[in-house]
């Protein structure tokens, strides 16, 4: 099974400077599920999600295609990590109660993920999927940001980016769809965090990788100026999320 991986050369930065979810959305979504034994989280990264469902669930299953995210993941007794694709995995058939998959949906062969989602899902379990939009800090430092976003590295940007941008909206999903609270990521960033974030974009690496310089330093500069001498400010991220049940087939 292919896998593309954009992001184990700055599994570093993504561990350090990704924001971190509400702990709303996971106990909405244990509040989802009849049973709490299991939950797989696909393409985990450094763990983020699968830290914060590991107080739901008795074992969580976190998998990844790239064996550095694994690396920098933080260890929890309840927490198995394993490098494969979400394509095709170890699990046993009918033995999770919910499948996540944070801000890494849009990398999937979505056909393949889905059969193996119903195949490990129980009756009637749970797929979640979510992932963020662009971060809004004030109108002078977001207008920095989407000219970066846009102009300096938007030609960077892998094909599956639209996917994100249209929100999952134009992914097949063959599951009963559940309604969904609206939530935001909010946290304080200094600039040099900011740019960290900034830093973790696959688009950053793609454009490092074939120019041989570092596309940041393009906009650093702007980014100071309109940041101000504050130490830090309050930046927010907007989350759009479809989350789906495995029909029983009257099981």
């Amino acid at each position: 099974m292919s896998f593309s991986d954009h992001f184990s050369t700055q599994s570093v930065a993504y561990a350090e400077f990704r924001p971190h979810y509400p702990e709303e959305i996971f106990d909405w979504l244990a509040g989802q599920c009849r049973e709490h034994n299991l939950c797989w989280d696909a393409a985990t990264g450094n763990g983020q999600a699968a830290e914060a469902l590991a107080g739901h669930f008795a074992r969580v299953y976190a998998s990844d295609g790239s064996a550095s995210q694994i690396a920098a993941a933080r260890k929890t007794a309840n927490i198995e990590y394993a490098v494969e694709v979400a394509e095709k995995t170890q699990l046993t058939t009918e033995s999770c109660d919910l499948v996540t998959v944070a801000q890494a949906y849009h990398w999937f062969d979505h056909a393949k993920f889905h059969a193996e989602v119903s195949r490990v899902l129980k009756p009637s379990g749970v797929l979640a999927v979510w992932g963020y939009g662009l971060h809004e800090v004030t109108p002078q430092v977001d207008a920095v940001t989407r000219e970066y976003y846009h102009d300096v590295v938007g030609a960077y940007w892998p094909a599956e980016r639209r996917h994100v941008e249209n929100h999952y909206a134009g992914i097949a999903f063959p599951f009963a769809e559940i309604p969904t609270p609206q939530w935001q990521i909010r946290a304080e960033y200094s600039l040099p965090e900011l740019l960290g974030y900034l830093e973790s974009w696959s688009a950053t690496q793609r454009y490092r990788k074939e120019n041989s310089k570092d596309p940041l330093v393009l906009v650093k500069t702007k980014l100071a100026a309109v940041w101000g001498d504050v130490k830090t400010r309050s930046v927010s991220w907007p989350i759009f999320m479809r989350v789906g049940r495995k029909e029983s087939s009257g099981r």
